[in-house]
């Protein structure tokens, strides 16, 4: 199990990683959008989408290691009030609805992902990409998430630390 739970924690890092290349790709378009619209003085025909598609992708992707790091937004009122045995299976709920919710979307995603593929769908837009590459992060981010639900559920049944980052306390964030 241990192997298991540090290569989710792997693949998550690597997600990190490549939700870091998105968005630094989609600053660099908005450069060079910037460029050729107010300096050449043309127009622009897939930079705005492009930049779309890779910030959500970045989202999506990178949902894993947001979670591995503990970096998701959360509010710890119920939890500062129960003991540490309530704080533990309230981490075991949240955790297992997190893991089904997230499976489901996967799943709904990845038929989402096959019928824009099978079917050869594009955008709507000028450039009309094929509507598989955009859709393709919906399910492999939501998966991989679900991945990492999975680990952070085996370690709470199983006693191991969760995750690898920690939420700050409230009295630390003043």
């Amino acid at each position: 199990m241990d192997r298991f739970i540090a290569g989710v924690h792997t693949i998550s890092r690597m997600c990190g990683t490549l939700a870091a290349i998105c968005l630094a790709s989609a600053c660099i378009v908005v450069c060079q959008m910037v460029v050729i619209r107010y300096v050449l003085g043309a127009s622009t025909v897939w930079q705005s989408e492009f930049v779309t598609f890779a910030i959500v992708a970045a989202t999506l992707i990178g949902s894993p290691y947001v979670l591995l790091t503990r970096g998701h937004v959360n509010v710890d009122l119920l939890p500062h009030y129960l003991g540490e045995a309530g704080k533990h299976w309230l981490a075991v709920v949240a955790s297992s609805l997190g893991l089904v919710f997230c499976g489901v979307l996967a799943w709904t995603g990845w038929i989402y992902f096959y019928e824009a593929w099978s079917e050869g769908w594009v955008t709507s837009s000028v450039w009309a990409p094929p509507l598989w590459i955009p859709l393709l992060p919906l399910p492999l981010g939501l998966g991989l998430l679900t991945l990492q639900y999975t680990a952070d559920f085996l370690c709470l049944v199983t006693g191991r630390e969760v995750g690898i980052g920690e939420t700050m306390p409230p009295e630390e964030l003043e």
